[in-house]
């Protein structure tokens, strides 16, 4: 970019913000519904916080990598528009992967329409197994379904397993295997009941008759009989590949989500921070860098225009579109939609490449800053532990929900109006600050994310979740005016942008990463109400501490070198110009001094 070329500042706001629209709207329509999805497939909740922990640490190592690489090769455009058209391709490959029990799950479609208890539940799906059993002309057998499906009636939240109906997987002659008499029908119904009181999962009937199906077989396996049963043992002894082979379908359908979604972040990791460093270099360049922070605004509103409209397209849908597709699958097919529509404001995207500024170096010198300061170092804690918090409300608050028989729009509804709750903050930030110091808003927006999970953990409807949803104007708005706050204080002149995503990479990356592998866990073992009143007290317990550490803590204001020397310098031309004028002053009365001796001497 030449000097000389004219730069239109406004063109570029509208550019960067339309593109920020986009993507938000885009990422918004999938992301927060993904981990529902993940649950509709079958896994487990140990199973969804290793995968979007994994998301997120991969986040945090690839972003930074990525953004450098793509400006040392002077590649950001190339690497924002591969991004966008790479991750809608990544995602739609997660639509194609089976969920546990090899048919789609249609149980979770209406669960608030589910009104009978387990134990109803699970007899009337027996009983209708075992009439089908009687009449089809296929060997079909009862297999608990370990698929996590919501009931209205389950005890602190955890999975309860769903009697399903479904063809053996190694069909055979009826001369083979005949149908189930009612003999055996009994036994397998008395059997499973049995084997469910007693906490235990059934993958196969006791039937002397029917062949017990095999679900350690992997569902994309070809060959059945004797002959692969003897492959199978053959290869048990290789190590890893052995074992996969023989490995139950929950475990291969948790390694392919992984897998998928693992490949699904590299591939659109790049594009935020990438897209964010240009523009920045951009509206520098043309002296307009305050502007930038007006674009965020744009994504918040972006977003809850794509959860809150997703939300209510797919609450309008009937549970299968074509083909035997759930309708959950119109969230991928509303972020390949919008994600597109990012690419031609992508191409015209307004960047420039600084090459004096070193990002490596400036990551580095913002975590000395922050190491050296002990209230930027509290700060540093408690987004960390505002990313854990927030990582149980991303993955499970959704679950909680759906257990108390909110639907895709009251979803939907629910996370747009906190994402206006946030973007709403600006305009009472004046007045917060006048009440309010930067350490104790930062302790407000901490206590008031614990309320809002205290409250997820009362939920008592499907609209229930939705005033919790108005704290998050302090939760997130002004959580993060005071961390924006804290940089300013602890940055050197240039370094604020690196302060800042020391803190972001600290609170969405890894506090997200951490919390998604414990809350998966606690989750597991103690249930979603647990998880929500956990997070709530320790996070209700830092704020108690953290105005006492912030007292103690000695305040360290960074000079700013770059205003000290424009003061001097401004101190140097007032001296210089007064040593001018004194001189000045001299000559002149000189001069009037010799006049006047020389008209005495004429006289």
């Amino acid at each position: 970019m030449k000097r000389n070329k004219q730069i239109d500042v406004k063109r570029a706001l509208a550019l960067a913000g339309t593109f920020n629209f986009l993507c938000s709207c885009a990422g918004a329509c999938l992301l927060p519904f993904l981990t529902l999805y993940f649950r509709q497939l079958g896994l487990t909740p140990v199973m969804t916080g290793f995968v979007m922990g994994t998301k997120h640490l991969i986040a945090l190592v690839w972003s930074p990598v990525t953004s450098l690489l793509s400006k040392h090769y002077n590649k950001r455009r190339v690497v924002i528009n591969s991004s966008l058209v790479c991750s809608v391709a990544v995602a739609l490959v997660l639509l194609i992967i089976p969920p546990a029990d090899v048919r789609p799950q249609t149980a979770t479609c209406n669960m608030s329409d589910v009104s009978s208890s387990p134990t109803q539940s699970l007899g009337g799906n027996l009983l209708m197994s075992s009439v089908g059993l009687t009449t089809s002309s296929t060997s079909t057998r009862p297999i608990i379904n370990t698929a996590l499906v919501s009931q209205s009636g389950v005890s602190d939240n955890k999975s309860a397993p769903v009697v399903t109906s479904k063809p053996s997987l190694y069909q055979h002659d009826d001369d083979h295997h005949p149908p189930l008499s009612q003999e055996n029908v009994s036994v397998v119904v008395n059997d499973s009941l049995a084997e469910l009181s007693s906490g235990t999962v059934l993958h196969q009937t006791t039937s002397p008759v029917a062949t017990p199906v095999r679900n350690k077989r992997s569902m994309f396996q070809s060959g059945s009989g004797g002959e692969g049963e003897k492959t199978e043992e053959k290869d048990g002894h290789f190590g890893f590949l052995g074992s996969l082979k023989v490995m139950d379908t929950h475990h291969q359908l948790f390694f392919l989500i992984l897998i998928t979604v693992s490949v699904w972040e590299s591939v659109s990791a790049p594009l935020e921070w990438t897209a964010d460093d240009g523009l920045y270099e951009y509206l520098d360049f043309a002296d307009a860098a305050d502007r930038y922070s007006s674009i965020k605004v744009w994504g918040l509103l972006g977003a809850a225009c794509g959860v809150g409209g997703a939300g209510l397209l797919v609450s309008q849908i009937r549970c299968l579109i074509a083909d035997q597709t759930p309708r959950s699958a119109v969230h991928f097919y509303c972020y390949a939609g919008v994600a597109t529509l990012a690419l031609p404001v992508a191409t015209y995207l307004p960047l420039y490449l600084n090459k004096k500024r070193d990002r490596a170096n400036g990551l580095l010198k913002a975590a000395q800053l922050v190491r050296g300061s002990p209230r930027a170092l509290l700060c540093a804690v408690t987004t960390l532990l505002v990313g854990v918090a927030s990582s149980a409300v991303d993955n499970f608050l959704l679950w909680q929900m759906q257990d108390h028989g909110s639907s895709e729009l009251h979803m939907g509804l629910s996370l747009a109006l906190g994402l206006l709750s946030q973007a709403a903050f600006p305009l009472l930030a004046g007045q917060v600050s006048k009440l309010l110091s930067p350490g104790k808003v930062l302790a407000v927006g901490a206590a008031s994310l614990g309320l809002q999970c205290f409250h997820y953990s009362f939920l008592w409807g499907p609209w229930a979740a939705l005033p919790a949803q108005l704290l998050s104007c302090f939760s997130s708005g002004a959580l993060w005016w005071a961390v924006k706050v804290q940089c300013e204080d602890v940055a050197t002149p240039g370094a604020e942008r690196s302060v800042w995503r020391i803190y972001s990479a600290l609170s969405l990356h890894l506090g997200s990463g951490l919390g998604s592998f414990a809350g998966g866990f606690v989750a597991q073992r103690f249930g979603l109400t647990w998880l929500f009143r956990g997070v709530a007290v320790c996070v209700m317990s830092w704020c108690v501490c953290l105005p006492l550490l912030q007292w103690k803590a000695p305040r360290q204001r960074r000079i700013n070198y770059s205003r000290l020397l424009a003061a001097d310098a401004s101190e140097a031309s007032d001296s210089e110009s007064e040593q001018e004028r004194d001189w000045l002053d001299k000559a002149l009365e000189n001069d009037r001094s010799n006049n006047n001796y020389g008209q005495r001497i004429n006289h």
